[in-house]
């Protein structure tokens, strides 16, 4: 029986129980909800999955070692007597990357110097010469994480982060994080059983994100390497098969994916990043302001990622939100509106009470994910309309409950 090791997958903050029902589905076990991150039991298929297909996840680690450390010669020493060369050739390279909180240590790149140090002088005194560290593209990457004096060690299973998917050619000004974006997709709460339209799309993410998701292409589907395939227990004919196991299930959409934005530069980044996704025939791109946008009948949904006023005037920004309340509330009838943006008194502008808020954060912006509910008439309309089919259903009774006619409900 394979072997079931701990790992922590990294996410972004307001993202962790979307992660975490991510890991579930593929089979995960003990799966616990962290700051940030997610840790979780599993296989090596399991871990392979979640790198494949998880769409919220940033980085799947392997801890290996944690241990106390208050001084950068603590830090040293533990370090460097972990036995580095059962864990890779000298001729192979590395990377470290460090994150640190608290008051012990401060400064996450001297901390990776450190780090690097120690390995490299445990090969020096072994065989006489270290290993060459590479950044770019290292055999191993090693993460270490301190959180005041405690030290987690752990090995990099995905190497570059899992949010550069491998589809994106370029980017406009300010472009949403692909796990972000997969991530408000899933927030929304969308079975992929109507439209989806991203009105502001800059550099195409959110309709990429949302195409891809609804047709179930795995999230690495574009990637073409990964950490684990450096490690020497890779097992090339595991991965191969979760691969085609998740290829086998993609699936056909048979609604409308729509991206538009009012800057012709945005369209043609969109379009080469639509194109990088072989989507070109799945999302319809086109170069028009949302403000004379006209949706398809039968309603959908709308994922808005608006400017959150970094560049514009305040006069500017609070204008351009009263402008997209205005725009759902006259051509969005019969749409969910779901908006995120950073600058709070900016959606007040909206006009519209939201139905539901999400605190979720854009990189450092702490942000505000709100849906609005666009329907035809007034809202006292339609809770009026409500009370009148709850009444006039003839399963109900007067009191709302269900009628049951065994029990004294007369007919």
């Amino acid at each position: 029986m394979e072997d079931i090791c701990k790992y922590v997958a990294k996410t972004m903050a307001g993202l962790e129980e979307v992660l975490a029902a991510e890991l579930s589905a593929i089979g995960a076990e003990n799966v616990e909800i962290l700051n940030r991150a997610v840790s979780f039991e599993g296989s090596k298929e399991i871990m392979y999955k979640a790198n494949y297909l998880c769409r919220t996840a940033l980085r799947i680690l392997k801890p290996i070692s944690s241990f106390i450390a208050r001084n950068e010669q603590m830090l040293y020493n533990n370090i460097f007597k972990i036995k580095w060369y059962d864990v890779f050739n000298i001729n192979e390279t590395f990377a470290v990357d460090a994150v640190v909180s608290g008051n012990y240590f401060t400064h996450s790149q001297y901390v990776a110097l450190k780090v690097k140090d120690a390995i490299a002088d445990e090969f020096r005194e072994r065989f006489g010469a270290r290993p060459s560290v590479d950044t770019e593209r290292p055999d191993i990457r090693i993460n270490i994480h301190i959180d005041n004096e405690k030290v987690t060690l752990s090995y990099d299973s995905s190497d570059e982060s899992l949010h550069r998917r491998g589809y994106r050619k370029a980017v406009d000004k300010a472009p949403i994080n692909e796990v972000l974006a997969a991530g408000l997709i899933k927030l929304t709460g969308w079975n992929y059983d109507k439209n989806f339209i991203d009105c502001m799309c800059g550099s195409g993410t959110l309709p990429i994100e949302a195409a891809m998701a609804a047709m179930n292409i795995p999230a690495g589907y574009f990637r073409q390497r990964y950490g684990f395939m450096s490690w020497h227990d890779f097992d090339a004919e595991l991965w191969k098969k979760v691969k085609a196991e998740a290829d086998e299930a993609i699936r056909d959409f048979d609604y409308e994916i729509l991206a538009s934005d009012h800057s012709s530069k945005a369209v043609e980044i969109a379009r080469s990043n639509i194109q990088g996704a072989h989507l070109s025939h799945d999302i319809t791109l086109s170069h028009q302001d949302m403000f004379e946008m006209r949706p398809p009948e039968g309603g959908g949904i709308v994922v808005i990622n608006p400017p959150y006023g970094e560049r514009l005037e305040e006069n500017d920004i609070i204008e351009l939100y009263k402008n997209i309340g205005n725009a759902l509330k006259r051509n969005f009838k019969g749409y969910e509106a779901w908006i995120i943006s950073s600058n709070q008194d900016a959606l007040k502008m909206i006009g519209l009470k939201p139905a539901k808020k999400i605190e979720i954060y854009n990189g450092p912006l702490e942000c505000r994910f709100e849906k609005f509910e666009v329907f035809s008439g007034s809202y006292k309309e339609k809770v009026m309309k409500e009370i009148e089919e709850m009444f006039n259903d003839e399963s109900l009774d007067y009191s709302g409950e269900p009628c049951d006619y065994d029990n004294g409900c007369e007919e």
